[in-house]
């Protein structure tokens, strides 16, 4: 019960923000003009702050577990290309196989894997680690399938080429080189420059969530409610039961255990809502998935702790 109790007080204040934020707008105090407005604020400004200031906080060279980074980076991987693929097979419209495949493999982890892991063990442990391992990639894949499942010019080696520059120009991915150059170097900021990031990154996320809310289209995400289901499905469900059991075969516990689970089952990140929207996708099924793993994630991620704790994995 405990775990449960735990697991709602985590997401479901995140799921009422993404609702306040759609009734603000229907009730006429937010509009479009403001939430096209605030999503770029959000790609330019607060995410790549954000993900700066978890990174150049992060002690890399300190926490740096190989075995355990590299697992997270092939996990993130494999769990990307396998469901580009199989979408590109098994999805008939082609328009919404960027953001699907997007969001079914791209998680909270930066977000909830250390809020988690400080609730149970009272540190960070092993989630700067974890983020280490996948955060990067759940960008740069990101980029990568948004650009590429975008609007076609029918020119594939001009689309490569446009891939890339979108990864080198794009303000999350510089954010994240920066933050990984800050923390290698061991560049200490003066403390006015320390509070004025850490304000601008704790704006990210509860305007990302208004913005997902405010933004949110009923009609148009009913219609796609079988692939915000398959997407759920596979973000919640799917990766957890393919990747935890290898997990615990190569001997993970505990810290490293939990903060794979969060890499896993978390919810997708509304960052994810962000990049579609300012990458020329439409954004409705993101923002559905977005909704979807956010209210179901505190069942699942209940279920998926109280499984490895039941079998003594984690203490």
């Amino acid at each position: 019960m405990d775990s449960l109790i735990y697991s709602l007080n985590a997401t479901l204040p995140v799921f009422l923000v993404i609702v306040v934020g759609y009734v603000l707008k229907q009730i006429g105090i937010l509009n479009d003009g403001f939430v096209k407005t605030a999503n770029k604020f959000n790609f330019v400004v607060t995410l790549p702050v954000l993900l700066f200031v978890d990174l150049s906080t992060t002690d890399i060279i300190g926490d740096f577990d190989i075995t355990y980074v590299l697992y997270c980076a092939l996990v993130t991987t494999v769990a990307f290309f396998g469901l580009w693929i199989a979408a590109k097979f098994l999805i008939k419209d082609k328009k919404i196989v960027g953001e699907f495949v997007q969001a079914g493999y791209r998680s909270s982890a930066a977000i909830l894997g250390v809020a988690f892991i400080q609730n149970i063990y009272g540190d960070s442990g092993m989630a700067p680690v974890m983020i280490i391992g996948c955060v990067p990639l759940f960008n740069i894949f990101a980029v990568l399938v948004l650009t590429f499942e975008g609007e076609k010019d029918g020119d594939g080696k001009g689309n490569i080429i446009n891939s890339l520059i979108n990864i080198v120009k794009n303000p999350i991915i510089i954010g994240i080189v920066l933050g990984v150059a800050a923390s290698l170097l061991k560049i200490d900021f003066p403390e006015i420059i320390d509070k004025t990031l850490a304000s601008l990154a704790k704006m990210a996320s509860p305007l990302a969530l208004i913005t997902i809310g405010a933004g949110f289209e009923g009609r148009k995400a009913i219609a796609k409610i079988k692939p915000t289901i398959a997407a759920t499905m596979i973000k919640l469900v799917v990766l957890p039961a393919v990747f935890l059991p290898i997990a615990i075969k190569l001997g993970f516990r505990d810290q490293a255990l939990v903060a794979l689970i969060i890499m896993l089952g978390s919810p997708t990140t509304p960052s994810s809502y962000i990049m579609a929207k300012n990458m020329g996708h439409e954004g409705v099924l993101t923002s559905s998935v977005v909704v979807a793993t956010t209210l179901m994630s505190s069942l699942c991620l209940t279920f998926w702790i109280f499984v490895a704790r039941y079998f003594g994995y984690i203490i």
